[in-house]
């Protein structure tokens, strides 16, 4: 097994194989199987693009067999850093054949969180496009000399064109179904981010038990949004788990109204996912009313505003669906036959009858239904532990295995879940978690930053922005100058601060902590 991987009980996982929670199949087996039942159906779209599920096969197939030739074993690791592209859906299919492990980097990560991962995975290979959204990716790889492959999709100048690595007729490895599938990323609370290994086992499960809870079959057309390399686009039932029924995957990177909304209706979409402030924008585009009407939104990733849930299924026709979701496991959702008032006031309750909650205060004592407290999971899809931390995993798991999620929740008496608040310090910008601590660390490197704290202030359109307070030694830098001196550090873009406030000094507590509360209090004024 993989060094630094904390496995599931083997007790509790031949149980849940035994009874069929689990389908105790790779994931790559599963999918060839799915392209051989489905081969003359069109499996991905992508700006004009269409790929049958043969193709698709073949292609991922030729794709593990030159992985494989390169020297790429079972359970290495490799970086994939795609976009919304075929090729992202091509690659990480061919690594779970090779069983290899992808390590899902997001669009806006930077050379700071890459050579992060690449380092911490012990990744042999990084999968890069050459340039989307007018960013290089190339420049990152030049930055990161311990990498043994560099595949480029598209011009690969020195590197190797990910389009020449392939091979027919290889043998594959028979792949563990216990083993880790893929590495999720967590948004973090102490900088850059952790590995979450999803076992093929356990994220099976979730891409057929979404698929169940969201009533799709092998006619569903999912519109990936949102990056695909995030949970809900990649597999709930997302991208992957529309694939092995048999469906449509349609991918974009664009969200808006004018572009996407003729993409809906030409391909005859029937889900996708959104976070609160691309419904928003969808809501307030002034399309014809009803214009979503056979769609079927599924939001998540931040509070929704029940106003705006309301207003988006009236003004575009369309069906809504809350979740709630971490990287780590645990999913609840509205049912599709809910009350609309638990829709926009609720974040549903647990997806699996396995799914174990409890409520508790500070002391870990549980709280009663309708109070306030930190929601603790464990469950068939919730991880035991993060890759090669230690540390962390003493502090984020229970010694029975529930896992502390940081949020305040209220259980409702029907055994809706109400998310109100977040104990870690994380911003949540339209979808994207900043840790804090991060930033601030970044902007203490400025030569004329003395000090700084970093906090979230409300926002209608983004959720929240960032704000960073900073003590100066000296003339206060502008703000595009201090941004551009983060880029220039690598730190991802959406983790750039919306604001920069100068103060002569941190306000701090008695304990002589930087008091953020009173942060959020000086900056309530300039939000508004």
């Amino acid at each position: 097994m993989l060094d630094g991987f904390v496995p599931w009980p083997e007790q509790l996982g031949a149980d849940l194989r035994r009874t069929g929670v689990w389908p105790g199949r790779p994931i790559g087996d599963l999918l060839h199987e799915s392209c051989e039942r489905n081969a003359e159906r069109v499996a991905v779209v992508c700006d004009g693009r269409r790929m049958t599920y043969a193709e698709l096969s073949r292609r991922a197939d030729r794709l593990a067999g030159g992985l494989i030739g390169l020297g790429v074993s079972p359970l290495d690791r490799v970086v994939v850093h795609l976009p919304n592209v075929p090729e992202f859906v091509v690659v990480v299919f061919a690594l779970l054949r090779a069983g290899a492990i992808p390590v899902l980097a997001l669009p806006g990560h930077r050379r700071s969180e890459i050579e992060h991962l690449c380092a911490h995975s012990g990744a042999v290979a990084y999968v890069v496009k050459d340039e989307f959204g007018g960013f290089d990716f190339r420049g990152i790889a030049r930055e990161i000399p311990s990498l043994r492959h560099v595949l480029v999709s598209g011009d690969p100048q020195e590197f190797t064109a990910l389009e020449s690595v392939g091979a027919e007729d290889v043998p594959l490895p028979r792949v563990d179904p216990s083993a880790p599938a893929l590495f999720l990323l967590s948004g973090g609370t102490t900088g850059l981010p952790k590995l979450i290994p999803r076992t093929h086992d356990d994220y099976a499960y979730v891409m057929g038990a979404t698929a169940r809870a969201m009533e799709v079959d092998r006619d569903v057309v999912y519109l990936a949004v949102n990056p695909v390399a995030h949970q809900a686009a990649l597999a709930c039932p997302g991208v992957f788990g529309s694939l092995l029924l048999g469906g449509r995957a349609v991918l974009t990177s664009t969200v808006r109204p004018d572009e996407v909304f003729p993409l809906i209706r030409r391909e005859g979409v029937t889900v996708t996912t959104l976070v609160p402030a691309v419904l928003r924008l969808w809501a307030d585009s002034g399309r014809p009313p009803g214009e979503l009407s056979d769609l079927l939104i599924q939001v998540g990733s931040a509070p929704l505003d029940p106003a705006l849930a309301d207003r988006a299924a009236r003004g575009l026709g369309c069906r809504i669906q809350r979740w709630y979701g971490i990287s780590e496991g645990l999913l609840t959702h509205t049912r599709l036959d809910d009350p609309q008032e638990a829709v926009v006031n609720t974040d549903g309750r647990p997806m699996s009858p396995r799914d174990e909650i409890r409520v508790v205060d500070e002391s870990g004592d549980p709280v009663p239904d309708g109070e306030a407290g930190e929601m603790q999971v464990r469950g068939p899809y919730t991880i035991r532990g993060y890759y090669r931390a230690p540390e962390e995993n003493a502090r984020a798991f229970t010694p029975d295995g529930f896992f502390r999620t940081g949020d305040l929740v209220r259980r409702r008496q029907d055994g809706n879940i109400v998310i109100v608040g977040r104990i870690k310090d994380v911003i949540n910008r339209a979808g994207e978690k900043v840790s804090a601590e991060e930033v601030e660390r970044q902007l203490r490197t400025h030569p004329a930053v003395r000090d700084a704290a970093v906090i979230g202030v409300q926002d209608t359109v983004l959720g929240e922005r960032t704000y960073a307070f900073v003590v100066l030694t000296g003339t206060a830098p502008g703000t595009s100058a201090v941004k551009e001196y983060l880029r220039g550090r690598g730190l991802a873009t959406y983790k750039i601060p919306d604001r920069l406030v100068p103060v002569s000094q941190l306000p701090r507590t008695p304990m002589g902590k930087v008091d953020k509360k009173a942060l959020r209090a000086l900056a309530a004024p300039s939000a508004r």
